[in-house]
């Protein structure tokens, strides 16, 4: 049984010796760990050991799989020490005992192997293990409680390999040649958790197969089907129990019926952690399985067992990767897959926290784990799936995840228009739910055409003070301002705001009205009544919002930027500067509403005079926006146009003319002609032309925008009397640099 593969575990084996012989302060010692991790083998070294360094002592060795096993063992041992019964009805097991629990039985080492059945090795072995001063025994196991219960205090746990042991192991089942290089043989063994048998298992079929590590690398990443046909592989192995399965996978399902036998609620708990991510799982998701006491013993076992690993002092586990796929290969054998699916996707419903800021922290840390429920075949519990997804909809909206929030509320969407008519509520709620995401996604055509729909339904079939009419009044309100239909935001929001004066002053829903209007009024150039109202929303949002409160935060922005647009640059830095601290601590670095405020304070620096800081700030939310954002984004298209004016202002001008030029031909492609953000990064290109002496392109690009504007503007506009002005001052150079030209030279 013992591998001439074996390499490491010094410390593991080092800490064995001293507590069962150098120090010799113990009759018992139980050596637990996962199935597969290397009991065995540890314990056959000890053996070897033990045999070079204390020849006097003997060393016995019995397999507690079963009666069966441990009675074969023990009639071995008889025969080997040549004792006899002393009676017809003594067996074995009771002969060895009475034989080496004698005093004049010398010393031993009496190994009991595999001792994993708490039930077997209790109510049937425990009795006939020999006990005598000289005398030792050491029990392998995978359950800690087992170990806890044969050993007391005196229990080791084997750990997995350590990256230099798993090296050295796989390259001995291979050899130098079949190693590639260090990073997919690292990535490998991590992939199986520097675990011995997963090891062995993987390195058997490389090696049968002639292949490579990075082919089956690439196998382990195809599919789940593929992984679970690999963990589930057989290969022979002599140095394992012959009826002992020897895929990784095998084994670890001999666990989960041994659990599912001794504790029913573990069990139950290891079901649903089969539908859930590997990492990071929250206790608050899982489902409770009777008392406290109960919900704390079963975790513990699987802790026992080594499927859980607790982080730290948090209340989080993380089960490994290919522990997981174990399990839900348990599910699938056992049936119960559909059952197990829904029973998860009925209780996530239940327990999936609301979007509230106060909740964040939870719901982030439940959203991963119900990609797997969610992205399989659709079964049962529909209504629960359905409900679930629009939960999980608006904590993505929330977190800013615009994209995947349209992708969760279309797919609601498309199961209740085909289970409802279109006037129930359900279906309008989640088609209302889709429109937002539309909006915050930028689709705002989508956005508008929807909830019109929704809001002329509505107007039919509910009363004019209805609080769903009015939501839907404000998200078009909402959609129309996107839209730049500004007028008809303002109409609308003004309605909506009057009918909330109903509500209490710091209704959330009526101060969310209130906020939109005054952005309106803000777009509108109605920035006195903007700051006014802004100014009221942020102090009543201050006394009843946390600090770090999204909607409080929000209104701070743009309240700012009512400051910045109205001069009042000192306040507006001010304010912009607290949202941008606030949002560093809360929001991840891609966060849409943070780069907005750092794009938002890097303008008031530039408005400052504060270039160096602008353009600092400017060049980290282009690189973001560039990791994140697709070319042709809105937002990614004003950063870029921004910086590049602030390193114009600093004298970049050659940096200034590279960036302009790249939003001119951008926006070329998806703006109209006569769209002002089209024309403004014209406009300054121009001014980077003639500040860089390249008064052609100059005089050519300004005289462009001064024609479009001609059909577009007001002869008294601001944009086109800035445009004619600078037209003048590059004529105006242009003449100079020629008279200096035709001047004789002296």
């Amino acid at each position: 049984m013992e591998s001439r593969y074996f390499t490491g575990r010094d410390s593991a084996l080092d800490e064995l010796k001293q507590r069962l012989f150098l120090q010799a302060n113990t009759g018992r010692l139980a050596l637990f760990g996962l199935g597969g991790i290397g009991k065995t083998q540890l314990a056959l070294q000890l053996a070897r050991w033990v045999k070079a360094h204390e020849p006097d002592r003997s060393i016995f060795w019995a397999s507690a799989l079963s009666v069966e096993s441990f009675e074969q063992a023990c009639l071995q041992i008889a025969k080997k020490l040549q004792i006899h019964q002393n009676g017809d009805n003594e067996s074995a097991m009771e002969l060895v005992h009475r034989e080496l629990s004698d005093d004049n039985a010398g010393k031993w080492l009496f190994i009991v192997d595999n001792a994993d059945d708490a039930d077997l090795t209790f109510n049937e072995l425990d009795r006939f293990f020999p006990v005598s001063e000289a005398g030792v025994t050491l029990l392998t196991t995978r359950s800690k409680e087992v170990a806890i219960s044969f050993a007391g205090r005196d229990i080791l746990e084997l750990q997995n390999m350590k990256a230099a042991e798993g090296i050295d192991f796989l390259t001995k089942i291979l050899g130098n040649d079949v190693i590639e290089d260090p990073n997919s043989t690292s990535q490998l063994l991590e992939e199986l958790n520097f675990l011995p048998l997963a090891i062995a298992q993987a390195a058997y079929y490389i090696r049968r197969n002639d292949g490579t590590i990075g082919r089956y690398l690439e196998l382990m990443h195809k599919s789940e089907k593929e992984r679970m046909r690999l963990v589930s592989r057989e290969f022979h192995d002599i140095t394992r129990y012959r009826k002992m399965p020897n895929a990784v996978a095998k084994t670890w399902l001999i666990s989960f019926n041994q659990i599912q036998n001794s504790d029913p609620p573990a069990a139950n708990l290891l079901g649903f952690i089969s539908c859930f991510e590997p990492k990071a799982i929250p206790l608050s998701i899982l489902p409770s399985v009777g008392s406290e006491e109960e919900q704390e013993f079963a975790i513990g076992t699987l802790c026992g067992y080594g499927f859980l690993t607790k982080r730290g002092n948090e209340e989080m586990f993380d089960i490994h990767s290919l522990i997981h796929l174990s399990t839900r290969l348990w599910v699938a054998g056992a049936g119960i897959t559909q059952q197990v699916i829904e029973t998860v996707t009925q209780h996530m419903n239940r327990c999936f926290p609301s979007s509230e800021f106060t909740n964040r922290e939870t719901w982030r840390a439940y959203l991963p784990h119900t990609n797997l429920i969610l992205s399989g075949v659709e079964l049962g519990c529909a209504d629960d799936r359905y409900n679930l997804l629009l939960k999980i909809g608006t904590c993505l909206r929330v977190d800013g995840r615009y994209r995947d929030a349209v992708t969760a509320f279309k797919s609601a969407c498309t199961w209740y228009e085909s289970q409802h008519e279109e006037e129930h509520p359900n279906r309008l709620n989640a088609q209302h739910h889709l429109a937002q995401a539309y909006l915050d996604n930028g689709q705002t055509k989508e956005a508008i055409e929807l909830i019109e729909r929704v809001l002329a339904i509505q107007e039919k079939t509910l009363d004019g003070e209805d609080p769903s009419l009015l939501i839907s009044q404000h998200e078009l309100a909402r959609a129309y301002l996107e839209n730049e239909q500004t007028k008809e935001a303002i109409e609308l929001f003004e309605r909506v705001v009057m009918k909330e004066e109903i509500l209490e002053e710091e209704d959330l829903d009526r101060l969310a009205s209130q906020h939109e209007l005054a952005r309106a009024y803000l777009n509108n150039g109605q920035t006195k009544e903007a700051i006014e109202l802004f100014e009221r929303v942020v102090a009543m949002k201050g006394e009843i919002l946390y600090e770090e409160d999204p909607s409080r935060l929000a209104s701070q922005h743009v309240l700012a930027r009512a400051y910045l647009n109205n001069g009042q640059t000192k306040e507006a830095i001010e304010l912009f500067e607290r949202v941008v601290a606030m949002n560093g601590e809360i929001l991840h670095e891609e966060d849409p509403s943070r780069l907005l405020s750092q794009h938002e304070l890097a303008r008031a620096y530039l408005s400052n005079g504060q270039t160096k800081e602008a353009i600092e700030l400017f060049e980290h939310v282009v690189m973001v926006d560039g990791r994140i954002l697709d070319e042709e984004d809105p937002s990614r298209l004003a950063s870029q146009h921004v910086l590049a004016r602030a390193y114009l202002n600093n004298g970049q001008t050659k940096e200034a003319i590279e960036l302009f030029e790249r939003v001119v031909a951008m926006n070329g492609e998806i703006l109209h002609e006569e769209d002002p953000n089209r024309l403004a990064p014209q406009y300054e290109l121009a001014r980077a032309y003639a500040a860089n002496g390249q008064t052609r392109q100059a005089l050519e690009l300004i005289k462009h925008v001064i024609s479009v504007q001609e059909r577009t503007l007001d002869a008294e506009h601001p944009d086109r009397l800035e445009s004619q002005k600078l037209l003048e001052e590059i004529e105006e150079g242009a003449r100079k640099s020629e008279s200096l030209e035709d001047a004789p030279v002296s």
